[in-house]
């Protein structure tokens, strides 16, 4: 299968106004966002968990990186509620569920084979003032890719051009980027070296953002 995986291409999409559907584990639906193969797949999705389900134990070969949208993610490691920012490399392994329901961004397979750098970090926490009415922090920076938590207040711009590609989901507030409007839950896709202009709406707006790793992007082996 494959989704959105022409990434000379800009992509943009309303992710809550596309339908659920339903994955391999009952309980488990999700919105897919960009794909290369099939279960076994390098992905970009969101994940909604209904109360008490959860998915059998497995290992990530190739690594699982994700954003608890709201509710509260649970496996044997503990829980991590919404606002958490998550990196499992490859080789780890859990249980994820969720007693009461959660929602989560999720991206699989797409780590350095040799990383193992593995934590959670609270995105909103800790927030470094950058100037302008723009706040945020660095979730996690490698010779690969570096993600951040950025926070913009009402009318504030953030303007930048990044060699290897840019990638943002929209975690709350609405804002504004060459002229299409993203709501919360906006996933917005730009090739290398495309510029990003955003400005937040009344509201504000904070997102999620990863830079440099669009060079990378590969399908994980279907053999």
């Amino acid at each position: 299968m494959e989704l959105n995986a022409d990434f000379t291409q800009k992509v943009l999409i309303q992710s809550e106004d596309i339908p659920w559907k339903a994955s391999p584990m009952p309980g488990v639906d999700r919105r897919m966002l960009d794909r290369i193969g099939d279960e076994v797949a390098r992905a970009t999705s969101i994940v909604r968990y209904a109360p008490g389900s959860k998915f059998s134990a497995h290992t990530h070969t190739g690594g699982e990186e994700f954003i608890v949208l709201d509710g509260v993610f649970q496996d044997e490691h503990g829980d991590y509620p919404a606002g958490t920012y998550v990196r499992n490399p490859p080789t780890t392994s859990h249980t994820p569920g969720a007693e009461e329901g959660c929602t989560i961004f999720v991206k699989l397979w797409q780590f350095a084979p040799e990383d193992r750098t593995q934590f959670r970090k609270e995105m909103d926490a800790d927030l470094s003032n950058l100037g302008d009415g723009i706040s945020g922090q660095i979730l996690h920076r490698d010779a690969r890719e570096t993600v951040r938590f950025i926070a913009l207040t009402p009318g504030t711009s953030f303007e930048e051009t990044q060699d290897g590609g840019t990638e943002l989901l929209v975690i709350s507030g609405t804002a504004k980027e060459g002229g299409d409007k993203l709501a919360t839950g906006a996933w917005l896709r730009l090739p290398e070296s495309a510029p990003l202009q955003i400005t937040a709406g009344d509201a504000g707006a904070t997102f999620w953002i990863k830079t440099g790793h669009l060079p990378f992007a590969q399908a994980p082996d279907q053999g």
